[in-house]
């Protein structure tokens, strides 16, 4: 018989004083304590910085040499790593390999609970070892307990086979920190419901996932400026947002912005290095290509 794992000293379990007799509050006092216990997740999102901004670099390093991030993570936690995997293309327009998830009980789990597959170690680096993790890669294990059976054991493949490894948890001092290179702890206290980690603990995974893609794409170019400057125009939406963005960054006005993305064949990099370095569209290709699509690079070029 298999012992019962202990929980009870884990932060994320224990019961909030903030919360007692939930049940017996009006809708609009609970909904006032959850907001106050929300505001204290960017303060514990902020002593992580340090480590978030190492993630950031090392998760750059990995896109400059063709490598991946790798989410990987069970139930919410899982599905949050998913969530981020899914809106990098059409927020920074890249390559869908460049991150990448992976699930305990694969895509069924995004839409219900498997949460049986949480304890299988073996299925966990099964499911990692698919995707085939190197010395180029960057996994991060995301666990809100720490204890994750299946997400430490991709974890610890991952770190077999060469892989650099993250965890972000919401408990110190938890198992997973044992199997990861850099330790992203966000201790969020407990929970209005205890032990449910979609609330504040969810929210904590779902700030560090967007810090950390978002930091590692900006340093490498995906971004100029603050904008979407890689957007592509799939849409008539996204053709509005294009166009704006060329306004935005050269001056012209609508109905030149509109022409100039037109020539540029849909691309607004291309547009924006052909408007400001005065060069044709085969010229400011040929710019991008060489400075890796990074427009600023581009623009330095001779």
């Amino acid at each position: 018989m298999r012992k019962l794992l202990d929980v009870s000293r884990l932060r994320t379990e224990q019961s909030n004083p903030a919360s007692v007799e939930l049940d017996t509050k009006s809708a609009l006092e609970i909904a006032t304590i959850i907001n106050a216990e929300d505001t204290k997740v960017p303060v514990a999102v902020k002593r992580a910085l340090p480590q978030i901004a190492r993630a950031a670099d090392l998760i750059a390093k990995a896109f400059s040499s063709g490598g991946r991030l790798i989410y990987v993570g069970t139930g919410t936690s899982g599905r949050l790593g998913a969530l981020d995997a899914a809106e990098c293309p059409p927020t920074f327009s890249t390559d869908p390999k460049m991150v990448q998830y992976v699930i305990a009980g694969g895509d069924r789990a995004l839409g219900q609970a498997v949460e049986a597959d949480e304890d299988n170690t073996e299925l966990g680096r099964r499911d990692l070892a698919k995707r085939k993790p190197g010395i180029h890669d960057v996994v991060v294990g995301l666990a809100a307990s720490g204890r994750t059976p299946y997400t430490i054991a991709a974890l610890d493949f991952a770190r077999s086979r060469g892989a650099h490894t993250v965890c972000i948890t919401c408990n110190p001092g938890s198992p997973i920190e044992r199997v990861s290179a850099i330790r992203i702890v966000v201790d969020v206290g407990p929970e209005v419901i205890a032990g449910s980690t979609r609330m504040k603990a969810g929210t904590a995974e779902k700030l560090v996932c967007n810090m950390l893609t978002t930091c590692a794409l900006a340093r490498i170019g995906y971004v100029y400026g603050n904008l979407m400057v890689k957007v592509k125009v799939t849409n008539s939406k996204l053709r509005a947002r294009a166009v704006s963005i060329i306004r935005k960054i050269t001056g012209l006005d609508r109905d030149q912005a509109e022409a100039l993305l037109k020539k540029s064949g849909d691309s607004v990099p291309v547009a924006l290095v052909m408007a400001m370095a005065e060069v044709s569209r085969t010229e400011a290709e040929l710019r991008l290509q060489r400075s890796k699509g990074r427009v600023r690079a581009a623009l330095k070029q001779q």
